[in-house]
């Protein structure tokens, strides 16, 4: 664990280093991004932060190689694979940011990098299904292949739509990194019986990264990490569920509720991730109704929403970084701890607590608006019960005289 701890500082040490310089650069480079309809910033902001989190990412990782027990994780391929493909979707990343790479071109380069990830040992190997007695499904690589990178361009995809509010991407990667470093160091205790795993210093390296960019991003933003920043966290995690799902031992679990997430590879990086994920299903839903493109920009994703229903910029990060740690860190500790009956009650509770403090501020403008109409009402009967009100309504009204002339005047002179 003080392995993991000093990768980790490593990674928010260099970020955070990194990230004025590479402000500065972006700058010079003009990759801003100018204010639009849909956006919520009001001046220009540089972009490209994403590259100060792959610096601290690949500092991280070789500090692992010099470390007596994290060393042993590069035994395989697979997380030098992931510094590679890392590497590729950054840079296709930072040529969005310059000059705005068209849909179909990021698609294709990020299926690419998800093929070279591939290529170095990370993919779906087989399920264990625990229901009718299924057992282990050994997938080739005609499945398990299209599978690795079909979850690695909806983790990507689905990070870059929550990239809105200052701040929020950042944040919500860096719980979604605890989280998944969370089971994948309890997975490499029961499943591994080694916690020098691949996945494990995979998201520790990644949650320092998201750290140490935080304090640039959160609002108001000096920088924004772009796609280059946001793709390389999709796919950084991405990588981890898929290492720390599809190669563990299921013979080592002792029961079905630490064996789900296992099992179904998609439930923990969906309950992780969940955030995100809603918010790319309700946006191509959104748009595909009204004919048009899934990749089409609109301003109806979950945080416009919380702007629209009252919360300021801030209390709506806060407010999605809360959702984003009770669903995935409510669901490691189920898969951990067996699924306890006091847990799911605490998470129940905590779910209620998260509705309520979604919908306070539409509950004050309520308040606040039946607070106006009565004290309105109010002035409306004292003026009605006034006495000078009631003498005014009682009392004829008085006829005006005519103004005097200086006629009869005149007269007496004559």
């Amino acid at each position: 664990m003080r392995e993991y701890a000093v990768v980790l500082l490593t990674a928010a040490l260099v970020t955070y280093l990194a990230t004025p310089v590479v402000r500065m650069a972006a700058t010079r480079l003009r990759m801003m991004a100018a204010p639009r309809e849909r956006d919520v910033h009001v001046i220009p902001t540089p972009r490209g932060g994403g590259v100060a989190m792959y610096l601290g990412v690949a500092a991280a990782i070789l500090v692992a190689t010099r470390l007596p027990v994290l060393h042993r994780t590069f035994d395989d391929s697979q997380t030098i694979g992931v510094l590679i493909a890392g590497g590729l979707i950054c840079l296709l990343g930072v040529l969005d940011d310059r000059w705005g790479l068209d849909a179909l071109t990021k698609l294709t380069g990020q299926i690419a990098a998800a093929g070279v990830m591939v290529l170095f040992g990370v993919q779906l190997l087989y399920l264990f299904l625990p229901v009718a007695d299924i057992g282990t499904l050994i997938l080739g690589p005609s499945v398990g292949v299209p599978a690795t990178i079909l979850l690695t361009v909806l983790t990507v995809n689905a990070l870059n739509f929550i990239d809105g509010l200052d701040g929020l991407a950042a944040g919500v990667s860096a719980i979604a990194a605890l989280a998944f470093f969370a089971y994948s160091y309890h997975l490499g205790l029961v499943g591994y019986n080694d916690v020098a795993s691949a996945p494990a210093l995979i998201t520790v390296v990644l949650a320092g990264a998201c750290l140490g960019f935080l304090p640039h991003n959160f609002s108001p933003a000096r920088i924004f990490m772009g796609d280059s920043g946001s793709m390389l966290v999709g796919l950084m995690l991405s990588a981890a569920a898929v290492s720390a799902t599809g190669q563990a031992d299921p013979q080592s679990f002792d029961s079905a509720a630490s064996l789900l997430p296992l099992a179904l590879p998609l439930l923990v990086p969906i309950a992780i991730l969940f955030i995100p994920f809603v918010d790319l299903v309700m946006a191509v839903v959104r748009r595909t109704r009204k004919g048009r493109s899934p990749f089409s920009p609109d301003k109806m994703h979950l945080h416009h929403r919380l702007l629209s229903i009252g919360h300021s910029h801030r209390r709506a990060v806060l407010v999605m970084y809360f959702w984003a740690a009770l669903l995935s860190f409510g669901a490691v500790t189920l898969s951990i701890t067996g699924g306890r009956s006091e847990l799911v009650i605490a998470i129940g509770a905590l779910l209620v607590v998260g509705v309520v403090v979604v919908l306070s501020p539409r509950a004050r403008r309520a308040r606040r608006e039946a607070r106006a109409a009565e004290q309105l009402a109010q002035r409306e009967r004292s003026r009605a019960d006034h006495p000078s009100a009631r003498t005014a309504k009682v009392e004829p009204a008085v006829t005006p005289q005519p103004v005097a002339t200086a006629e009869p005047a005149a007269q007496v002179l004559r």
